[in-house]
């Protein structure tokens, strides 16, 4: 299995020529930073019987004691923060402005499941629906699986890493991590600080690898969460069929904005710069293809390229800031560059960009596409890069029907007049839509998210984010009675003729509406 962490539909990988080290390289230098060994499939077994063997007593612990170690967590990533940043910026190539909404964003969700956990996996009491169960108590308690593997990619290191393992912990499960074989750093600076400086339960580790790695994580654990390529998120699926082992996928996206006649157009253009360009394209939430109403079509098409136009790329530091950072994959790069040779050679133009950059490190130019079309892979395939292809439309139905001709249905956003852009909104075939805005989705963690189609299966976030790492059991408890239940042996003619009534009144009748309790 290869690792699907390397580069979003391809199966190279980053590891060195040697196969038991990997090299980690800055993106926007090229330099080397660190090596680092790869776990054996041993080492995994090894490393997921060791936290399993303690996750029982951090399942013990209950909601409250374990929220009071993920504090401990959420107050070192912000004390440490330029630190942890410091890190981030050198193993993936962002910008700092990219990289800050990282820190930022773990600690606000240390703090949503600390204080939504009871109501969201606390045990339920059940009232019966029948009377012939008023003798029994009826509750559900969620029971964590023992451990989680979280197999998390290179374009937000520990946002898809972390992000995915504080609701597993906060429900009780031990936690075992691979991450990128492009991006480990930070993520292990976390963990090293989880061990040794905030002395956290041993329930949370990492192992490093490509695609053996991973394949051995999903071997030995009882629940995978993947984020990757569709291709590699079906090898994983596959994978944990041989042993039944349940799984979340997150499997990226090809997502559509819709511009309507009546939007703002300002507005609309700068979202779609920063929605396409953020963190150079590398989110699964990228603004991809925009399909505009022929009324306003040129307005935005004009705007947005003079957006575009003006962003700042490069390695930036607090004296000199950039816009729009490397490309963390070298993978990806040539991935962006095929999509947008593919389109120019079928017709495509391109107003801005287009263009792989020369010189120390490896960027490609933010770029805007027009004259583009569906059978061109820049509007079909997932792009993963500092691209965006606009097409017109006749009107909102074409708009829409464009929007939803696609394998993909992660996300979306639809700008216009508030009531019309929402009701167009609710018709996108996909797991979030944002109206009037980009990428907010991602920050509001009171709701789901989770794609359609080919882009996944499950959720992060809301009530789903963390019922997803537990069992339900139900208990059906009896609170008084006799020796015997009227149903169990012996069979006489004398129970029968009594019970057999009583089953139909309740079971083939309204017996509510009967009884006056229903109209």
């Amino acid at each position: 299995m290869e690792s699907g962490t390397a580069a979003r539909g391809t199966e190279t990988n980053g590891a060195s020529a040697a196969a038991d080290v990997i090299e980690v390289h800055n993106p926007a230098t090229g330099g080397l930073i660190k090596t680092i060994p790869v776990a054996s499939p041993e080492t995994v077994a090894a490393t997921v019987a060791r936290v399993r063997a303690n996750q029982a007593e951090w399942e013990a612990m209950g909601i409250e004691g374990r929220y009071h170690w993920l504090g401990k967590l959420r107050d070192w990533l912000l004390d440490n923060e330029e630190r942890v940043l410091d890190t981030m910026q050198a193993e993936t190539g962002k910008v700092r402005a990219d990289a800050s909404n990282e820190p930022g964003y773990l600690a606000d969700l240390i703090n949503f499941y600390g204080s939504r956990a009871a109501s969201f996996i606390g045990e339920e009491s059940v009232r019966p629906h029948s009377p012939l169960l008023a003798s029994k108590k009826l509750r559900i308690q969620y029971r964590p699986y023992p451990v989680v593997g979280i197999i998390s990619p290179w374009n937000f290191p520990l946002i898809l890493s972390l992000g995915d393992s504080i609701p597993a912990l906060q429900a009780g499960c031990a936690v075992v991590i691979k991450p990128s074989e492009f991006t480990p750093l930070g993520l292990t600076e976390v963990i090293e600080a989880w061990k040794n400086e905030i002395g956290g339960p041993d329930v949370f580790d990492c192992v490093h690898g490509v695609g053996e790695t991973g394949g051995a994580l999903v071997d030995e654990v009882d629940f995978i969460q993947f984020t990757g390529s569709d291709r590699t998120g079906r090898k994983v699926m596959a994978r944990a069929a041989e042993t039944l082992t349940p799984v979340s996928l997150e499997l990226g996206g090809k997502d559509p904005m819709i511009v309507l006649a009546d939007a703002d157009i300002d507005r609309a253009a700068n979202a779609a710069a920063w929605g396409g360009m953020m963190n150079s394209g590398q989110i699964c939430l990228s603004v991809e293809r925009i399909y505009v109403e022929e009324p306003v079509y040129d307005e935005f098409v004009n705007k947005l390229t003079a957006e575009v136009g003006r962003l700042r790329q490069g390695a930036d530091d607090a004296a000199n800031p950039k816009d729009v950072g490397a490309m963390t994959s070298p993978n990806q790069t040539a991935i962006v560059e095929d999509h947008v040779s593919d389109a120019i050679s079928a017709g495509a133009r391109a107003l801005t960009g287009g263009n792989r950059v020369d010189g120390p490190g490896d960027y490609f130019e933010p770029t805007v596409l027009v004259d583009v079309d569906h059978s061109m892979k820049v509007m079909r395939d997932e792009t993963f890069g500092p691209v965006v292809g606009v097409m017109k439309a006749r009107d909102a139905e074409e708009a829409l029907q464009l929007a939803n001709d696609s394998r993909y249905g992660l996300g979306a956003s639809v700008f216009g007049e508030k009531e019309r852009a929402e009701e167009v909104a609710r018709r996108v075939e996909c797991g979030a839509v944002n109206v009037n805005d980009v990428l907010i989705n991602y920050f509001a963690m009171d709701v789901p998210m989770g794609g359609w189609k080919q882009s996944g299966i499950g959720f992060r976030h809301g009530e789903p984010g963390i019922k997803k790492y537990c069992r339900s059991e139900s208990l059906v408890i009896t609170r008084f009675g006799g020796k015997r239940e009227p149903t169990w042996y012996p069979y006489t003619k004398t129970r029968r003729r009594l019970l057999a009534p009583i089953s139909r009144f309740f079971g083939a009748r309204d017996w509510r509406r009967k009884l006056g309790l229903r109209r």
